[in-house]
Protein backbone atom coordinates (compact mmCIF):
# COMPACT_ATOMS: atom_id res chain seq x y z
CA UNK A 1 0.00 0.00 0.00
CA UNK A 2 1.52 3.34 -1.00
CA UNK A 3 1.44 6.66 0.90
CA UNK A 4 -1.18 8.09 -1.44
CA UNK A 5 -3.69 5.52 -0.30
CA UNK A 6 -3.82 3.90 -3.75
CA UNK A 7 -2.43 0.55 -4.83
CA UNK A 8 0.80 0.69 -6.80
CA UNK A 9 1.00 -2.27 -9.28
CA UNK A 10 4.10 -4.34 -8.97
CA UNK A 11 6.50 -3.95 -11.85
CA UNK A 12 6.81 -7.73 -12.03
CA UNK A 13 3.09 -8.50 -11.80
CA UNK A 14 1.18 -8.89 -15.10
CA UNK A 15 -1.90 -6.77 -15.73
CA UNK A 16 -5.29 -8.34 -15.09
CA UNK A 17 -6.32 -10.89 -17.70
CA UNK A 18 -2.76 -11.38 -19.00
CA UNK A 19 -0.80 -14.56 -18.24
CA UNK A 20 2.76 -14.22 -17.17
CA UNK A 21 3.74 -16.63 -19.90
CA UNK A 22 2.46 -14.13 -22.49
CA UNK A 23 4.70 -11.30 -21.38
CA UNK A 24 7.99 -10.62 -23.11
CA UNK A 25 11.08 -11.42 -21.12
CA UNK A 26 14.08 -9.60 -22.61
CA UNK A 27 16.69 -11.85 -21.05
CA UNK A 28 15.08 -15.20 -21.78
CA UNK A 29 13.77 -14.11 -25.19
CA UNK A 30 17.26 -13.01 -26.25
CA UNK A 31 18.65 -16.36 -25.12
CA UNK A 32 16.03 -18.30 -27.08
CA UNK A 33 16.62 -16.11 -30.12
CA UNK A 34 20.36 -16.78 -29.96
CA UNK A 35 19.77 -20.53 -29.61
CA UNK A 36 17.42 -20.58 -32.61
CA UNK A 37 19.93 -18.64 -34.66
CA UNK A 38 22.72 -21.05 -33.74
CA UNK A 39 20.53 -24.06 -34.58
CA UNK A 40 19.70 -22.51 -37.96
CA UNK A 41 23.36 -21.92 -38.70
CA UNK A 42 24.24 -25.47 -37.65
CA UNK A 43 21.47 -26.93 -39.81
CA UNK A 44 22.62 -24.92 -42.80
CA UNK A 45 26.21 -26.04 -42.30
CA UNK A 46 25.61 -29.76 -41.82
CA UNK A 47 22.47 -30.34 -43.89
CA UNK A 48 23.07 -33.89 -45.18
CA UNK A 49 20.58 -33.47 -48.03
CA UNK A 50 22.44 -30.45 -49.32
CA UNK A 51 25.81 -32.20 -48.94
CA UNK A 52 24.57 -35.24 -50.85
CA UNK A 53 23.36 -32.96 -53.64
CA UNK A 54 26.81 -31.43 -54.00
CA UNK A 55 28.41 -34.89 -54.05
CA UNK A 56 25.99 -36.00 -56.75
CA UNK A 57 26.76 -32.92 -58.82
CA UNK A 58 30.48 -33.67 -58.57
CA UNK A 59 29.81 -37.26 -59.56
CA UNK A 60 27.85 -36.13 -62.60
CA UNK A 61 30.67 -33.85 -63.69
CA UNK A 62 33.22 -36.62 -63.34
CA UNK A 63 34.10 -38.64 -66.43
CA UNK A 64 33.29 -42.28 -65.75
CA UNK A 65 36.07 -44.79 -66.27
CA UNK A 66 35.98 -48.38 -67.46
CA UNK A 67 39.19 -50.23 -66.69
CA UNK A 68 40.21 -52.73 -69.38
CA UNK A 69 42.50 -55.12 -67.53
CA UNK A 70 44.08 -57.85 -69.62
CA UNK A 71 46.76 -60.48 -70.05
CA UNK A 72 47.91 -61.16 -73.59
CA UNK A 73 50.59 -63.68 -74.51
CA UNK A 74 50.59 -63.55 -78.32
CA UNK A 75 48.83 -60.20 -78.75
CA UNK A 76 45.30 -61.32 -79.60
CA UNK A 77 43.73 -60.26 -76.31
CA UNK A 78 45.51 -56.92 -76.49
CA UNK A 79 44.04 -56.28 -79.94
CA UNK A 80 40.58 -56.89 -78.52
CA UNK A 81 41.36 -54.65 -75.54
CA UNK A 82 42.24 -51.74 -77.81
CA UNK A 83 39.04 -52.19 -79.83
CA UNK A 84 37.06 -52.33 -76.60
CA UNK A 85 38.65 -49.04 -75.56
CA UNK A 86 37.49 -47.48 -78.82
CA UNK A 87 33.94 -48.51 -78.00
CA UNK A 88 34.14 -47.16 -74.46
CA UNK A 89 35.69 -43.87 -75.58
CA UNK A 90 32.96 -43.38 -78.19
CA UNK A 91 30.40 -43.16 -75.38
CA UNK A 92 29.82 -39.65 -74.10
CA UNK A 93 31.08 -39.13 -70.56
CA UNK A 94 32.99 -42.41 -70.34
CA UNK A 95 36.63 -43.27 -71.01
CA UNK A 96 38.47 -46.58 -71.23
CA UNK A 97 41.74 -47.12 -69.37
CA UNK A 98 44.08 -49.96 -70.40
CA UNK A 99 46.04 -52.00 -67.86
CA UNK A 100 48.12 -55.18 -68.02
CA UNK A 101 48.37 -57.74 -65.25
CA UNK A 102 51.87 -58.84 -64.17
CA UNK A 103 53.62 -61.63 -66.06
CA UNK A 104 54.34 -64.69 -63.93
CA UNK A 105 56.62 -66.58 -66.33
CA UNK A 106 60.32 -65.93 -66.65
CA UNK A 107 61.78 -64.50 -69.84
CA UNK A 108 63.56 -67.83 -70.45
CA UNK A 109 60.28 -69.76 -70.38
CA UNK A 110 58.55 -67.20 -72.59
CA UNK A 111 61.40 -67.48 -75.08
CA UNK A 112 61.08 -71.27 -75.17
CA UNK A 113 57.36 -70.85 -75.83
CA UNK A 114 58.25 -68.54 -78.73
CA UNK A 115 56.24 -65.71 -77.21
CA UNK A 116 57.02 -62.45 -79.01
CA UNK A 117 58.55 -59.72 -76.90
CA UNK A 118 55.87 -57.30 -75.78
CA UNK A 119 55.86 -53.66 -76.71
CA UNK A 120 53.87 -52.15 -73.86
CA UNK A 121 52.82 -49.09 -75.88
CA UNK A 122 52.56 -47.19 -72.63
CA UNK A 123 50.13 -49.64 -71.01
CA UNK A 124 50.97 -49.78 -67.29
CA UNK A 125 50.91 -52.87 -65.09
CA UNK A 126 48.01 -52.68 -62.66
CA UNK A 127 48.12 -53.16 -58.91
CA UNK A 128 45.00 -54.47 -57.14
CA UNK A 129 44.38 -51.26 -55.17
CA UNK A 130 43.86 -49.37 -58.43
CA UNK A 131 40.63 -51.28 -59.15
CA UNK A 132 38.65 -49.24 -56.62
CA UNK A 133 38.98 -46.22 -58.91
CA UNK A 134 37.02 -47.89 -61.71
CA UNK A 135 33.32 -47.40 -62.40
CA UNK A 136 33.36 -50.64 -64.39
CA UNK A 137 35.92 -53.30 -65.34
CA UNK A 138 36.40 -55.60 -68.32
CA UNK A 139 38.91 -58.40 -67.80
CA UNK A 140 40.53 -60.04 -70.82
CA UNK A 141 42.62 -63.23 -70.95
CA UNK A 142 43.42 -66.30 -73.04
CA UNK A 143 42.09 -69.70 -72.09
CA UNK A 144 43.92 -72.54 -70.41
CA UNK A 145 41.86 -75.73 -70.71
CA UNK A 146 38.59 -73.82 -70.62
CA UNK A 147 39.39 -71.36 -67.83
CA UNK A 148 41.45 -68.21 -67.40
CA UNK A 149 45.22 -68.14 -67.82
CA UNK A 150 47.32 -68.45 -64.66
CA UNK A 151 48.57 -64.87 -64.98
CA UNK A 152 45.05 -63.47 -64.64
CA UNK A 153 44.20 -65.94 -61.86
CA UNK A 154 47.32 -64.83 -59.97
CA UNK A 155 46.11 -61.25 -60.23
CA UNK A 156 42.68 -62.15 -58.86
CA UNK A 157 44.41 -64.07 -56.08
CA UNK A 158 46.22 -60.86 -55.13
CA UNK A 159 42.96 -58.96 -54.50
CA UNK A 160 42.41 -60.45 -51.05
CA UNK A 161 42.43 -57.10 -49.24
CA UNK A 162 39.80 -55.73 -51.58
CA UNK A 163 37.70 -58.86 -51.05
CA UNK A 164 38.02 -58.69 -47.27
CA UNK A 165 36.59 -55.16 -47.22
CA UNK A 166 34.26 -55.74 -50.20
CA UNK A 167 35.57 -52.62 -51.88
CA UNK A 168 34.53 -53.82 -55.34
CA UNK A 169 30.98 -54.76 -54.38
CA UNK A 170 28.46 -53.37 -56.83
CA UNK A 171 30.99 -52.59 -59.56
CA UNK A 172 29.87 -53.88 -63.01
CA UNK A 173 32.34 -56.19 -64.73
CA UNK A 174 32.66 -58.53 -67.71
CA UNK A 175 35.10 -60.63 -69.73
CA UNK A 176 36.64 -61.00 -73.17
CA UNK A 177 38.70 -64.03 -74.14
CA UNK A 178 40.97 -65.72 -76.64
CA UNK A 179 40.98 -69.42 -77.50
CA UNK A 180 42.98 -71.55 -79.92
CA UNK A 181 39.96 -73.35 -81.41
CA UNK A 182 36.19 -73.00 -81.74
CA UNK A 183 35.59 -75.53 -78.99
CA UNK A 184 38.50 -74.35 -76.88
CA UNK A 185 36.49 -72.37 -74.35
CA UNK A 186 34.86 -69.27 -75.85
CA UNK A 187 32.04 -69.70 -73.34
CA UNK A 188 33.55 -71.71 -70.48
CA UNK A 189 36.56 -69.41 -70.13
CA UNK A 190 34.18 -66.56 -69.34
CA UNK A 191 31.60 -68.31 -67.19
CA UNK A 192 34.15 -70.13 -65.04
CA UNK A 193 35.57 -66.68 -64.23
CA UNK A 194 32.25 -65.45 -62.85
CA UNK A 195 33.16 -66.97 -59.47
CA UNK A 196 35.83 -64.28 -59.06
CA UNK A 197 33.21 -61.56 -59.47
CA UNK A 198 30.71 -63.29 -57.20
CA UNK A 199 33.07 -63.37 -54.23
CA UNK A 200 33.87 -59.68 -54.69
CA UNK A 201 30.18 -58.82 -54.94
CA UNK A 202 30.69 -57.41 -58.43
CA UNK A 203 27.89 -57.28 -61.02
CA UNK A 204 28.51 -59.54 -64.02
CA UNK A 205 27.50 -57.91 -67.31
CA UNK A 206 27.29 -60.27 -70.33
CA UNK A 207 26.68 -58.85 -73.81
CA UNK A 208 23.91 -61.31 -74.70
CA UNK A 209 22.97 -60.99 -78.36
CA UNK A 210 23.12 -57.20 -78.41
CA UNK A 211 25.60 -57.31 -81.30
CA UNK A 212 22.66 -58.21 -83.51
CA UNK A 213 23.09 -59.99 -86.85
CA UNK A 214 26.82 -60.42 -86.27
CA UNK A 215 26.07 -62.93 -83.52
CA UNK A 216 24.22 -65.17 -85.96
CA UNK A 217 26.67 -65.24 -88.87
CA UNK A 218 27.59 -68.80 -89.84
CA UNK A 219 29.60 -68.24 -93.00
CA UNK A 220 32.93 -67.64 -91.26
CA UNK A 221 34.79 -68.43 -88.06
CA UNK A 222 34.19 -65.99 -85.24
CA UNK A 223 35.12 -65.76 -81.59
CA UNK A 224 32.84 -64.31 -78.96
CA UNK A 225 29.64 -65.45 -77.27
CA UNK A 226 26.80 -64.04 -75.18
CA UNK A 227 29.25 -64.11 -72.27
CA UNK A 228 31.57 -61.58 -73.89
CA UNK A 229 33.62 -60.74 -76.97
CA UNK A 230 36.37 -63.12 -78.08
CA UNK A 231 38.86 -64.11 -80.73
CA UNK A 232 40.12 -67.39 -82.19
CA UNK A 233 43.91 -67.33 -82.17
CA UNK A 234 44.65 -70.71 -83.78
CA UNK A 235 48.33 -71.51 -83.32
CA UNK A 236 48.99 -67.90 -82.45
CA UNK A 237 49.39 -66.64 -86.00
CA UNK A 238 45.73 -66.11 -86.91
CA UNK A 239 44.73 -62.43 -86.96
CA UNK A 240 41.35 -61.31 -85.60
CA UNK A 241 38.66 -60.89 -88.24
CA UNK A 242 36.77 -57.66 -88.85
CA UNK A 243 33.73 -59.20 -87.19
CA UNK A 244 35.69 -60.11 -84.07
CA UNK A 245 37.13 -56.60 -83.85
CA UNK A 246 33.70 -55.04 -84.41
CA UNK A 247 32.23 -57.24 -81.68
CA UNK A 248 34.97 -56.10 -79.30
CA UNK A 249 34.24 -52.44 -80.05
CA UNK A 250 30.55 -53.09 -79.50
CA UNK A 251 31.42 -54.78 -76.20
CA UNK A 252 33.16 -51.63 -75.00
CA UNK A 253 30.31 -49.39 -76.07
CA UNK A 254 27.73 -51.66 -74.47
CA UNK A 255 29.64 -51.82 -71.19
CA UNK A 256 30.02 -48.05 -71.10
CA UNK A 257 26.27 -47.68 -71.57
CA UNK A 258 25.56 -50.06 -68.68
CA UNK A 259 28.01 -48.23 -66.42
CA UNK A 260 26.28 -44.92 -67.14
CA UNK A 261 22.89 -46.41 -66.32
CA UNK A 262 24.08 -47.88 -63.03
CA UNK A 263 25.90 -44.75 -61.89
CA UNK A 264 23.24 -42.24 -62.86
Amino acid sequence: MGKGGGCVPSKNRPPAGVSGADLPNPKSDDLVSDQNQNQTQTTQTTNPIKDVGVAEQKQQRKKLRVFIVFYSMYGHVELLAREIKKGVDSTDGVEGVLYRVPETLSSEVLEQMKVPKKDDHGVPVIVPERLVEADGVLFGFPTRYGSMAAQMKAFFDSTGELWREQKLAGVPAGFFVSTGTQGGGQETTAWTAITQLAHHGMIYVPIGYTFGAGMFQMDSLRGGSPYGSGVLSGDGTRAPTETELALAEHHGKYMATIVKKLVH
